[in-house]
């Protein structure tokens, strides 16, 4: 589960496309 916690980093910024997939990755809600 190596490639999840660096996802978590990467994901900050792609998560701003992926609101609805934050929660299979386990990133935290954008502020907006």
């Amino acid at each position: 589960v190596r490639y999840h916690i660096i996802r978590g980093a990467l994901d900050t910024a792609g998560v701003n496309g992926r609101t609805q997939r934050r929660s299979k990755y386990g990133a935290k809600r954008p502020k907006k």
